[in-house]
């Protein structure tokens, strides 16, 4: 087998059979989209939002078309608190209780230190860290009683250095201590926290927004010489949403084959 060749895509095993899932920026080409389809295949029901409407239409008649599955949906900007808590009550509506969250909502940008905004450095984080914040703020309130887990997707530059990224991997760190707090306070509560952290995931809006130079160095970084598929991603998060992951919590599980 080559590794720096993409394996083929995997077979479903019902890791997730009879979980209510609420998964956040499910819309587009990227990782959430990707493990919203992974889970539906698992065999979770599924109950996706993103910030834009359309798309999120888009993204629901995709997922019954490539899987089957009965897909609700709901528009919300992790911004704006009203907005989750109407996610959590069209999920209570729909099955009670969520049992599954997994919170992929986030916002990058390239600017140097020096010449970035307050606003460009505030939007970045509000959407990464605040959002995320708020998102497992609310699961973990839904799920007290009743237990569930919880996967945040946070950043490999939540612990590498990269130029014009301070906002970002300041955001992406902040998700990772989120996590570990958040998983020792939701063991009261029947609550697992993870997250894992992507280093390079290759899809379509990525490469419209990133040059072939940057994209060529980044996947030179990694042992394989190539950038992940997002579906490579979406595995870890339906293993940390799984029950195989069941002494896991608080924990940044690296999704990466970078050279130390």
């Amino acid at each position: 087998m080559d590794l720096r060749e993409a394996p083929p895509y995997p077979d479903a095993h019902d890791l997730l059979q009879g979980r209510k899932a609420v998964i956040t920026a499910a819309a587009g080409t990227g990782i959430g989209f990707a493990t919203a389809k992974r889970c539906a295949e698992e065999g979770a029901e599924i109950l996706i939002s993103d910030s834009h409407q359309a798309r999120l239409e888009q993204a629901a008649e995709r997922l019954v078309n490539d899987t089957g599955a009965k897909v609700e949906l709901c528009r919300c900007d992790v911004t704006c608190q009203s907005d989750v808590d109407a996610l959590f009550v069209k999920a209570r509506e729909v099955y009670g209780a969520p049992d599954l969250v997994i919170n992929n909502a986030g916002l990058g940008g390239t600017a140097n230190i020096v010449e970035m905004s307050d606003e460009a450095w505030l939007k970045v984080l509000d959407v990464t860290l605040n959002g995320t914040f708020r998102m497992t703020r609310a699961a973990m309130q839904a799920m007290t009683g009743t237990g569930g887990v919880i996967v945040n997707n946070a950043s490999v530059l939540g612990w590498r250095a990269q130029i014009g990224q301070a906002h970002y991997a300041a955001a992406k760190a902040g998700v990772m201590a989120l996590t570990r707090c958040a998983g020792l306070e939701g063991v009261d509560l029947g609550v697992r926290v993870n997250a894992v952290a992507p280093s390079l995931a290759m899809h379509p809006f990525l490469a419209k927004v990133t040059s072939d130079a940057l994209l060529a160095e980044l996947s030179a970084r990694e042992a394989y010489g190539r950038a992940a598929e997002v579906w490579e991603v979406a595995n870890v998060m339906v293993f940390l949403a799984s029950d195989y992951s069941s002494y896991m919590t608080g924990e940044t599980v690296a999704v990466s084959s970078q050279r130390a």
